[in-house]
């Protein structure tokens, strides 16, 4: 894939992709299968492909860094306007 993309005379750096499941970025980078990945679908893989050919850098964000949790989880008061901050929303 990166080959043909040279071809082309397309180069870019690689994709820098925020995480927060410790797990996911663990299976990404160990190519062994184990009995417990077994059942993962085929498309997941792909991923994995993708970090050992340096196209993608999977890259781990603690949770309460992570700004979605704002839209999706009950969070406390703190919480919400740290996230709130970073997002660059601010109270009228």
């Amino acid at each position: 894939m990166r080959q043909m993309l040279v071809d082309y005379g397309i180069t870019s750096a690689p994709m820098l992709v925020h995480c927060d499941n410790m797990s996911a970025i663990n299976l990404s980078k160990n190519p062994v299968q184990h009995s417990r990945t077994k059942h993962v679908d085929i498309r997941h893989h792909f991923v994995r492909e993708l970090v050992e050919m340096r196209i993608v850098i999977l890259e781990h964000v603690p949770t309460e860094k992570q700004l979605a949790d704002l839209f999706t989880k009950p969070l406390d008061y703190n919480t919400f306007l740290g996230l709130r901050k970073a997002l660059g929303i601010m109270e009228l």
